[in-house]
């Protein structure tokens, strides 16, 4: 069995994928998308900034920033005595699920598959096969990897890309503002807040309800909050309520009774009052902080995008348009191409440009971790031995 020419099989069916598959269908190429969950219902990243790489995407299929967006006019530092520092600074915030939604509805029917985990490769020629686990496959031209920190396809193509903990992790909450009380809402609202000490950071700003809605009232709270944490806290994080060892992220729910209070206690010692209230209203979910440090993006028939090809710190704001700039600077380059082989020339000089902005953005975003004390080298908070919590 062999592909029609100009056929792309794109390999993990988050935001990143579907750009992906959006930018490749604009210049021809007949493609499938493959997730490997059975739904994507999760909050996973939660807010999302506005960057110009996604606007520029949803412009190209009809949707205005306004559309998924929710506008906040100021950002205000809030310490823990209780002063306020606010300025105008205009930002557009979007969530993960409504970008999702919005990429997702405009595919054609049929191209997005769920419940395909990938278990191999093998390239015949001018195609490659894909094998599921399920035994199922596909074949196509190439093979995009838009599958994440852990990637399947970086790990078959046998690329560099050992995930290194970062020294902190990043617990996070998504709360519908009908839901919290009048005066958290009333401070946080169309505002992006901000507190910071050494080893610890929480930023807050709304976004979109679950379903999109913007009105307020109807809008989510967002908040991350980045603590320094002993890389050997991670298996107790990791494992959550169902036993479930966890790699990368712990959904809502899954974060143990001990978690959430060691977690309520740290923010009672050492937040200001009215964050840690929004901690303690909130299902807390939980993603440790990695490094994959960018390396190569090539393979025979096969690019890698997003954090599949390296990852980028979440302080840059960069890390979903990073992966939207990759899928649109592929098209550019495939645009037109004859071949997708072991790797053409034009994939080449596309790998130079997206390595070499990822290597610029990586940096930038460890030496804004390193300003706030995020990492090994800062205070440490959450230790396994299950001390006080104090550095």
């Amino acid at each position: 069995m062999s592909s029609p020419p100009g056929t792309a099989l794109v390999i993990g069916g988050s935001v990143g994928g579907l750009a992906a598959a959006h930018e490749l269908i604009s210049i021809g190429l007949e493609v499938t998308v493959f997730e490997r969950s059975v739904d994507r219902t999760q909050p996973r990243g939660a807010g999302i900034v506005m960057q110009p790489e996604v606007e520029s995407l949803l412009s190209r299929l009809g949707r205005s920033v306004p559309s998924v967006s929710v506008l906040l006019r100021e950002r205000q530092q809030l310490p823990r005595d209780g002063s306020l520092s606010r300025y105008d600074a205009p930002q557009w915030m979007t969530a993960w699920d409504t970008l999702y939604a919005a990429l997702r509805k405009p595919l054609p029917e049929g191209c997005y598959r769920l419940d395909s985990e990938l278990a191999s490769m093998r390239v015949h020629g001018d195609d490659v096969t894909v094998t599921f686990s399920s035994g199922s496959d596909a074949v196509g031209n190439v093979v995009v990897g838009a599958d994440g920190i852990g990637s399947t396809v970086r790990s078959l193509l046998m690329m560099p890309g050992a995930a290194a903990y970062s020294g902190y992790v990043a617990f996070r909450g998504l709360e519908p503002e009908a839901g919290l009380p009048s005066h958290l809402v009333e401070l946080l609202a169309e505002r992006f807040t901000m507190f910071a000490v050494p080893g610890l950071q929480l930023l807050c700003y709304l976004v979109p309800g679950a379903d999109g809605e913007l009105e307020p009232g109807s809008r989510r709270i967002n908040w991350v909050w980045y603590v320094n944490t002993p890389e050997s806290s991670l298996p107790w994080l990791l494992t959550g309520t169902s036993g479930r060892r966890f790699d990368h992220f712990v959904p809502p729910g899954e974060l143990t009774a001990d978690a959430i209070g060691r977690l309520q206690a740290l923010g009672r010692e050492k937040l200001p009052s009215r964050f840690a209230e929004l901690v303690e209203h909130s299902t807390v979910f939980m993603q440790p902080v990695f490094d994959v440090a960018p390396a190569a993006m090539t393979g025979d028939h096969a690019v890698l995008i997003g954090d599949a090809a390296g990852t980028v710190r979440p302080h840059t704001a960069s890390g979903t348009s990073k992966a939207f700039g990759d899928a649109a600077d592929l098209a550019r380059a495939l645009d037109g191409a004859d071949s997708y082989g072991d790797p053409p020339r034009i994939l080449k000089q596309w790998e130079a440009r997206r390595l070499a902005h990822l290597t610029a953005v990586a940096r930038h975003g460890i030496g804004l971790a390193a300003r706030s004390s995020l990492g090994v080298a800062g205070p440490q908070f959450l230790s396994e031995s299950r001390k006080a919590d104090l550095p």
